[in-house]
């Protein structure tokens, strides 16, 4: 059995797969009453469509599949699709349209820190439960919110301890390259305490933002160059979002920068990204991130399973905001069953201690801080669009979304 979203065609439900998600036993008949309705808050036009259509699918799948397999508390979930077409006042008036007008009770969604920012008012306004599946900069906590994607302490700063050793080539000067909104500055500022820690000082650090969909990056890719001939060994540290990460990763190839020489790890750029380039220049190249397409094991092969089976499609690949969604859809279900309910002051408190083995291959924990313990890993750049694993942590991180690197919190309660 399938469902429609209110506002596009869906593809039909899933059959045939394993347990592993362990949802409900198919039901005769659907209970009585309206179905649960999930809302879905991503952009699917604009500079940020590259990444988060991707997302949409996602939340799409999970409703197609719990439904095959006879909803959830004997309900059928309806998916209710909105575009905020990568405009931030946008968000927050769809936002509004799937709480007030949809009545939806549950919503993923939100890439950029800025879209996070602009719903939140929102959800705690009007009580609603938001699912953010992607990395972001911390300094945010909200009863309205479930964060599944990574803090700092669970992406930025291992990226960089990785790069000052050896295994990532004893950098000893930081070029730290975003787009020009919160997340990027954040976590750039974080990232500078961190380095000034270190003994890494001003002089050693070149710092440069730039507008979503920017496009020529000749000149600030020429400045990197000349920065990095200065006699020590630097690296990249990008948080460029969206759709100016194409030109800008050709304009490395276009220059020469070669892994080896200057390598540039990215935040915000996975297999959905690559699959748009010419990835052949870049190998060597890096990502940090909490989840690969590549790991190996039994909770990704069922994952890779069921978007395979769904999406129909052999080139379509999977990310780490993908895998936070999948992540995230599957603990919320699991707090619905246990509260019994759908309603958002059940869930939330049912939704701490929640665990799940996800598709990374480690258990992850919802903490009383409503972020996840992951792990983290460092990935290489493949000439396929794959990443090779060469770093990872031994077992889940705790999230600490108060940086200690952040003056203003130095006395705030952990």
């Amino acid at each position: 059995m399938t469902s429609k979203p209110l506002i596009m065609t869906r593809r039909a439900a899933l059959t045939g797969l394993g347990t592993a998600l362990a949802l409900p036993a198919i039901r005769p008949a659907w209970a009585q009453g309206a179905p649960i309705k999930v809302g879905v808050l991503h952009s699917l036009s604009g500079t940020m469509a590259i990444s988060e259509t991707a997302l949409r699918d996602t939340v799409l799948m999970m409703v197609d599949y719990a439904n095959s397999k006879g909803g959830l508390l004997g309900r059928k979930l309806e998916a209710v699709v909105v575009d905020p077409a990568s405009n931030w006042p946008l968000f927050a008036e769809k936002a509004r349209e799937l709480l007030q007008v949809h009545k939806v009770d549950v919503t993923f969604g939100c890439w950029t820190s800025v879209s996070r920012k602009s719903v939140l008012p929102v959800f705690e306004e009007l009580k609603g439960l938001l699912f953010y599946p992607v990395q972001y900069e911390g300094e945010e906590e909200s009863p309205n919110i479930f964060y599944t994607g990574a803090a700092p302490n669970q992406q930025a700063i291992p990226a960089v301890e990785y790069l000052m050793s050896p295994d990532g080539g004893d950098a000893r000067r930081i070029v730290l390259l975003g787009t020009d909104y919160v997340y990027p500055r954040t976590t750039n500022r974080i990232l500078r305490g961190f380095l000034t820690s270190k003994g890494i000082g001003n002089a050693d650090i070149m710092e440069e933002y730039t507008p979503f969909g920017h496009s020529d990056w000749q000149g600030i890719v020429s400045r990197v160059k000349r920065f990095a001939s200065e006699g020590k060994k630097t690296a990249i540290v990008s948080t460029i979002n969206g759709d100016a990460n194409v030109p800008f990763y050709r304009e490395l190839g276009n220059q020469g920068i070669k892994a080896e020489d200057i390598p540039c790890i990215a935040f915000s750029v996975g297999e959905e990204e690559l699959a748009g380039i010419d990835t052949r220049p870049l190998v060597g190249h890096l990502a940090a991130w909490n989840y690969f397409m590549s790991v190996k094991g039994a909770p990704n092969e069922e994952f890779l399973k069921l978007w395979q089976a769904y999406i129909k499609n052999p080139k379509r690949v999977t990310n780490d905001p993908m895998e936070a969604t999948y992540t995230g859809f599957r603990m919320w279900m699991q707090a619905v069953q246990k509260a019994g309910t759908t309603a958002v002051a059940q869930v939330t408190p049912a939704l701490i201690g929640q665990t799940l083995m996800a598709p990374c291959g480690y258990e992850e924990t919802m903490l009383p801080n409503h972020h996840l313990s992951k792990p983290v890993f460092i990935g290489e750049v493949q000439a396929d669009g794959q990443f090779n694993i060469v770093w990872k942590t031994p077992t889940a991180v705790p999230a600490e979304n108060w940086s200690q690197f952040i003056p203003e919190n130095a006395n705030r309660k952990k």
